[in-house]
């Protein structure tokens, strides 16, 4: 059995016997399950699961922190009379390949404030985006390529 399926009935379980059927009492019962799967790995031979559940929170912690850093420059951007906005389009070439990782990272620069993912070109290697805070080229690539598309690949491979 997947062992994430494993680790989602554990949580299920342990919040039912503690009596708390809500979110809270699911993440401790995830926690838990966690630890106890840890704890009893060499039972399930070779599995990648105890090192891509840690990447999926970095991914998702970081997106968080982004989402929350690009919020507070367009606020800041609509409240104030002078605007700092430098809208411009650029390419960032891909080494994600397959289909699950192109989307989850347009995806995931499209759900940003501030950037949207316009077009992938005919051969998968470069997305299109817009950018509204657009100071440098090569740095706003550099941020995306080394902290959002590094992050998702180190999730999907």
């Amino acid at each position: 059995m997947n062992l994430f399926l494993l680790n989602i009935f554990l949580a299920l379980g342990f919040s039912a016997v503690v009596g708390q059927l809500n979110l809270s009492g699911f993440l401790a019962g995830f926690i838990v399950g966690y630890i106890a799967l840890w704890l009893t790995k060499p039972l399930y031979g070779k599995t990648r699961y105890f090192e891509r559940l840690p990447r999926v929170l970095a991914l998702i912690g970081f997106f968080g922190k982004e989402l929350l850093v690009s919020n507070l420059k367009v606020l800041w951007d609509v409240i104030t009379p002078q605007h700092i906005s430098r809208p411009g389009i650029i390419g960032i070439p891909l080494d994600a390949r397959t289909d699950a990782e192109i989307m989850l990272v347009a995806n995931l620069i499209s759900l940003t404030p501030g950037t949207l993912s316009l077009d992938l070109s005919e051969d998968r290697r470069v997305l299109y985006i817009h950018v509204m805070f657009l100071d440098d080229i090569d740095s706003t690539r550099q941020q995306i390529k080394q902290g959002l598309e590094r992050r998702v690949l180190e999730v999907m491979r």
